[in-house]
Formats: structure tokens, sequence, C-alpha cells
């Protein structure tokens, strides 16, 4: 039997991030989450993210935090180490969530709510 260990990293009072902690718990799916808030972002996490979503797609450039950000601190995000160190004093920038789907030895890495992949890994790992 294979198992998967689930990690949903967010903000709780983030609507995303509820809707994507309703879909695992509508689906059975036992899941842990990582607050943001409280935890702040894993600095040995983001490498990784990084490297499986890129660094632009994780900062949200979007979002009411980034738009507060000053110009100097916007503009100074050009790569993959000034996009952690912000991420690391500023955790409201990433986008979220970003889930961390660790199974048969591999992690899966999405950002944003991505239910049509989270299902293909459901049904990934039921058929295993």
């Amino acid at each position: 039997m294979t198992t998967s260990l689930i990690t949903v990293y967010g903000i709780p009072n983030c609507d995303t991030v509820k809707k994507s902690r309703a879909w695992f718990t509508e689906q059975g799916v036992e899941h842990q989450f990582h607050d943001f808030k409280k935890q702040g972002v894993p600095p040995d996490r983001l490498p990784e993210w990084m490297a499986a979503a890129g660094w632009q797609k994780i900062v949200n450039r979007q979002g009411t935090t980034w738009r507060k950000l000053d110009a100097d601190t916007q503009a100074a995000v050009t790569d993959e180490a000034s996009a952690s160190a912000l991420m690391q004093v500023q955790p409201s920038v990433v986008k979220r969530p970003v889930v961390e789907w660790k199974h048969d030895g591999r992690t899966f890495i999405s950002v944003g709510f991505a239910a049509e992949q989270w299902q293909i890994w459901l049904d990934s790992s039921r058929a295993a």
C-alpha cells in the first residue's frame, strides 16, 4: 500500500486556501496545513517550489501585499534569490496555496487552486 502526504501552504483567511482545503476535505483526502502567518514560509522548501513552478509564478504580483510594496522593493525582485528574500519577510506575497503532494518518494507541487491537477494526482495515488 502506498501513502500520500499532502501539505497545503497558505494563510487561513485566504479564500483560495479555504476553497482548496474544502476540496481536499470533500474528497476525503487527509492533508496538513502550514500557516504562513504563524509558521512563516519554509526557506528549505522555496528552492523546490521555484524549481517546479518558477519564482515568477510563486510571487503574487496581483495581490494586495504586492501592490502595497514601494516601487523600489517591487523593482528589486528580479530573480530567485530576491524573490526568496521577499517571500521570507512578506509571506503574504506568495501566491496561494502552494500544495506539496508527496507520493511514492516523489514530490509534486502546484500553485493556486488546481483541482483538476489534484484529481489526477489523487486518481494516480489511489490506483497505486
